[in-house]
């Protein structure tokens, strides 16, 4: 989109925010891109004289003083857990505490031009709060990091939102998790098979998961539930990712968890579908509670 009037090669002039495709690029910034537009005619603009068109339509949502600038969301989360090495009991000493849960907007900004993100996220300090519906989404989808949220072991706070939906978390596993702890799998372990020939070993930490992975999905599908802790195998898990157990050794464990998993598809009590109408309804009600009585806010360290 150009940001200026320009004249055309048959003597006539393309006002600002006409519209065109770029037929020829400059090898350097000294140079100008020559612009087609929609009745054949050319010219050519330097650098700042254009604008790539769904940046300029998206300008007037960007603008500093929109209502999330300055706004700390973080004020609205309802569910905080920790997940990750120190939940499974994999912890070493220099490991991070890994922090995950959900955070509910105010309406006026959910509803408002600018909507809200899809989750919050700090790096420094290792947290990431997945907005309601996107969290509600994931765990319909049998996302095992979701999954693991909603059955982790620690949780540091929960408002009562929160706690009711722990308490009808199992919505939320049906025989969806074959294929979805399947494909994590699979793709791991294509990650590992790279790593092999790459660097001639796999990633220890990452074979430990994969392994950690599909215990869990075995586990989810035979009893309903999803083992976060990994008590019973933790010592032979943490030999992998000191790289003290062989490679040989760690594949026959995979393929036998490979096997375990087909058995457990096929004898599941689990549903063929996780229940949509409840997780519907919940996120239905948490976002009339936005209105009715305002976001829960919580100060969290």
């Amino acid at each position: 989109m150009t940001l200026v009037d320009k004249r055309t090669g048959d003597n006539g002039v393309m006002a600002a925010g006409s519209v065109g495709i770029v037929t020829k690029s400059p090898v350097d910034h000294s140079h100008a891109y020559r612009i087609r537009f929609l009745d054949g005619a050319e010219a050519s603009f330097g650098r700042n004289d254009l604008a790539v068109r769904k940046h300029a339509q998206r300008q007037g949502m960007e603008r500093s003083d929109s209502p999330l600038a300055g706004y700390d969301l973080s004020q609205h989360v309802i569910y905080r857990c920790v997940t990750g090495s120190r939940a499974y009991g994999l912890e070493s000493e220099g490991s991070d505490t890994d922090y995950r849960g959900i955070y509910l907007p105010p309406a006026e900004l959910h509803w408002s031009l600018y909507g809200v993100p899809e989750q919050l996220e700090n790096d420094e300090t290792q947290e990431c709060y997945w907005e309601l519906q996107k969290f509600l989404i994931l765990a319909l989808k049998a996302n095992p990091n979701v999954l693991e949220c909603l059955y982790s072991p620690m949780v540091e706070w929960a408002a009562p939102l929160a706690e009711e939906l722990l308490e009808m978390r199992a919505i939320f596993l049906s025989r969806l998790i074959y294929q979805t702890y399947n494909g994590y799998a699979m793709s791991q372990f294509k990650k590992l098979e790279a790593d092999w020939r790459m660097t001639g070993a796999p990633k220890w930490k990452h074979a430990m998961h994969l392994i950690r992975l599909l215990h869990s999905g075995i586990i989810a599908l035979r009893t309903g539930s999803i083992p976060v802790r990994v008590e019973e195998h933790r010592e032979r898990l943490l030999s992998i990712r000191r790289g003290e157990t062989p490679w040989g050794e760690i594949d026959s464990w995979r393929l036998d968890l490979h096997r375990q998993f087909d058995t457990a598809y096929q004898v599941t009590a689990l549903p063929d579908r996780p229940d949509y109408e409840r997780a519907n309804a919940f996120l239905i009600r948490a976002r009339r509670s936005t209105l009715e009585s305002g976001t829960i806010h919580h100060e969290h360290s």
